[in-house]
């Protein structure tokens, strides 16, 4: 029998070669079509602007990199993720505080998840809490133009205006804050309270310490699960609904302008003495996240970390967290809007964070308050 020749001719087989090289090269440096990576990315609504234009940027440099983002309060990421209660699988967990992180890593731990974390969690972005008041409300309140724990309780107990100076026209006293059991801005509030009224938070013991948050359940009614949906309810409602709140300071300089279109004049921002630092701070979870979801989801936390990133996030008032940015040096910053009292450098002291177990007791306390 006689060997059958060859199908293929030489400039066949010559054809066949470079269409597999170049697969080969497509496979090795570049991405193929309809083959794409997907990360999720769970983080506060007072980060979903910036991240998303950031997002946008990277994906134009990264096409077989797919973001999606999702919303949620700093306490509700920690404990949907933990029960399992998303529909969806998170890539990337980004909160307000990297205590929640470790909170997160020490249950999935006592529970035998597994590991937490593919990497040790990376900070993002800083701001910290401030208070903001309708100009009017806040002459009266705080006459010496500084913010006063002190003065907010007072109100709170007269329950109106007219009794605190106040012209009877501007009817109850309405503070707002977010929901400490679901957002770090709430938590962060009552740290800060109970700090002015104890001279510490060590005294959690203290009667005065159950008065006050008595005394604060009682006047917040519905507070929001994060800090931007709060601001954006501060605006929408006005004087005569919302008074006076305490928020994040990127957010409260972002939305600035938008309280004076909504409202024909703008809030005015104080800066709290003592404050807390809320650091966004970012993990790559372990459960249910491949090797190749890992590898580009911290391809995008690196990226978020860069100098020109870190810029963008001070534009939407941000502070950064790597040094070597100059803050008055970047375009279009959040702190040359002309925004009566905001400073580059705030004349405030920074308190540390109290340790998981001291903010879990005043979690406690605050859901036991009737």
């Amino acid at each position: 029998m006689k060997p059958q020749k060859s199908k293929f001719t030489p400039q066949r087989k010559a054809m066949i070669s470079a269409i597999i090289a170049l697969i080969a090269l497509t496979v090795s440096y570049g991405p193929v079509p309809g083959f794409e990576t997907n990360i999720v990315l769970v983080s506060g609504t007072e980060l979903a602007e910036p991240l998303q234009k950031l997002g946008e940027i990277f994906e134009r440099q990264n096409p077989q990199i797919n973001l999606e983002f999702k919303w949620q309060g700093s306490e509700d990421i920690v404990n949907n993720y933990i029960d399992k209660k998303n529909d969806f699988k998170p890539t990337i967990v980004m909160t307000a505080s990297a205590q929640q992180l470790l909170e997160l890593s020490k249950r999935l731990q006592a529970e035998n998840q597994g590991e937490p974390f593919y990497k040790a969690p990376q900070p993002i972005a800083k701001t910290m809490l401030v208070g903001i008041a309708w100009p009017e409300r806040g002459k009266v309140l705080f006459p010496d133009n500084r913010f006063s724990w002190q003065k907010i309780e007072q109100a709170m107990k007269a329950k109106n205006w007219q009794q605190i100076g106040g012209q009877s026209s501007w009817g109850s006293f309405d503070f707002l804050m977010t929901d400490p059991n679901r957002s770090n801005s709430g938590q962060m509030t009552l740290i800060l309270w109970i700090n002015s009224l104890t001279k510490g938070i060590n005294d959690l013991n203290n009667p005065a310490v159950e008065s006050l948050l008595k005394t604060i359940k009682q006047s917040v009614y519905l507070p929001p699960r994060s800090s931007d949906i709060l601001l954006q309810e501060f605006i929408a409602r006005g004087v005569n609904e919302a008074d006076v709140a305490t928020t994040y300071e990127s957010i409260a300089i972002y939305r600035w302008k938008q309280s004076g279109m909504n409202q024909g004049e703008t809030y005015q921002i104080y800066y709290l003495n003592p404050t807390l630092e809320s650091v966004v701070t970012a993990a790559i979870v372990g459960r249910d996240v491949g090797q190749d979801q890992a590898k580009a989801a911290q391809e995008f936390i690196e990226f978020l970390r860069e100098p020109e990133q870190q810029k963008i996030f001070v534009q939407y008032g941000f502070r950064p967290v790597i040094s070597g940015i100059d803050l008055a040096s970047v375009p279009n910053n959040s702190w040359q809007q002309n925004i009566p009292e905001v400073q580059l450098n705030p004349p405030v002291q920074t308190i540390a964070e109290p340790n998981l177990q001291t903010v879990r007791e005043i979690e406690r306390l605050w859901n036991r308050s009737n």
